[in-house]
């Protein structure tokens, strides 16, 4: 049994963090990418919405301005721009799953499609941090450490942080993986930070 989370604990530690000059100014990451993860236990994702929407009112409320991209917002403006969204739509009940999964995983390619799209998003520079949203919604057509790989090139000197519903397992030992929700490993991925773990 997992122990119970303390969102009112974890907002307040998100907001110390979030809103700290060390976190802005991506001090102490000696080159590493400015990548930051918020797990959280998947069955609290409705609360979480919540905190999440709460921190963007603080953040405002003290000048730092937060950019949010919902990947699954995202991969539907791709599939409308690309004039394909009613194609997918209309594919979607007659098609065997491991097809259409197949199938969207071409049109929402992270490197190809998902990283320009973001880049997109972010290029005016107009903002403090970027909260990278709609991680388990995108699940299985698009995994989260692809995404990240994906965007090391792109988003740089601003700090990003991704909600991600499950956990995010460090070891020594066998690097660190992203386990969504907390069950499926999204295979390794190294280079981010704890949010949980990092002093305001």
């Amino acid at each position: 049994m997992t122990k119970p989370v303390d969102l009112n604990k974890q907002e307040e530690h998100l907001f110390a963090v979030l809103s700290g000059k060390r976190f802005l100014q991506m001090e102490g990451l000696s080159n590493e990418v400015p990548f930051f993860i918020y797990p959280y236990p998947p069955e609290v994702a409705l609360d979480v919405a919540q905190v999440k929407k709460r921190l963007k009112n603080k953040l405002s409320q003290s000048g730092i301005t937060v950019r949010e991209v919902n990947l699954y917002d995202l991969s539907v403006e791709i599939l409308k721009e690309r004039g394909v969204w009613e194609r997918v739509l209309a594919a979607e009940p007659d098609m065997d799953k491991d097809d259409f999964r197949e199938m969207l995983q071409g049109m929402l390619d992270p490197q190809l499609h998902i990283a320009p799209a973001v880049r997109a998003k972010i290029v005016d520079g107009d903002f403090d941090i970027l909260f990278l949203t709609g991680i388990g919604e995108v699940f299985p057509y698009i995994r989260s450490h692809n995404v990240l790989n994906n965007l090391q090139s792109v988003v740089t000197g601003k700090p990003m942080l991704m909600f991600f519903p499950g956990r995010y397992e460090q070891s020594d030992t066998l690097g660190s993986s992203l386990v969504l929700f907390g069950q499926l490993k999204d295979d390794q991925y190294y280079r981010a930070k704890d949010i949980l773990e990092q002093e305001a």
